[in-house]
């Protein structure tokens, strides 16, 4: 067994869709990025990528890469899976973000991630977390999200 963890930060934008796990949450403001900007998943690739010492997001999707620009992080996610070939035992993550409250979206944020992972639901941990007011997340400049993954490979 091997364990991994990964994490992501961007910058919140009025104008972008706000997408966690594959799921758009209503919200005025969205990741910043290149990709679709999905914090909680590419946290999830780099844990994936972590695990198996396999580098990180960045190396293997660069955003000089026009093909990665706007692209899904569940094509993202689907890729890794088969690069790393990595067989999840189970995930645990934390989203920090200010607002809008996740605790209604936790359920299909996980249901989400269960079918795009192939992984039983109860195997999959989704925290939402406030900066209480501090620093860029606290004041709504930012979103970050940690994962952490043990794989059997």
């Amino acid at each position: 067994m091997r364990v991994g963890i990964g994490n992501d930060i961007h910058r919140l934008k009025e104008g972008r869709t706000l997408v966690l796990g594959g799921v758009i949450i209503p919200s005025d403001k969205g990741e910043e990025a290149f990709s679709d900007g999905d914090v909680l998943i590419h946290a999830i690739i780099d844990a994936l990528l972590g695990a198996t010492a396999k580098g990180d997001i960045g190396s293997l999707f660069p955003d000089t890469d026009d093909k990665n620009k706007g692209r899904s992080s569940l094509e993202l996610l689907k890729e890794t899976l088969q690069h790393t070939g990595a067989r999840i035992i189970n995930l645990d993550t934390i989203i920090e973000l200010e607002k809008p409250k996740l605790r209604p979206y936790i359920d299909k944020i996980r249901e989400s991630l269960s079918d795009n992972l192939s992984l039983d639901i109860d195997r999959i941990s989704v925290k939402a977390k406030t900066a209480e007011g501090l620093g860029p997340i606290g004041e709504g400049l930012a979103i970050k999200a940690t994962a952490v993954v043990l794989i059997d490979n």
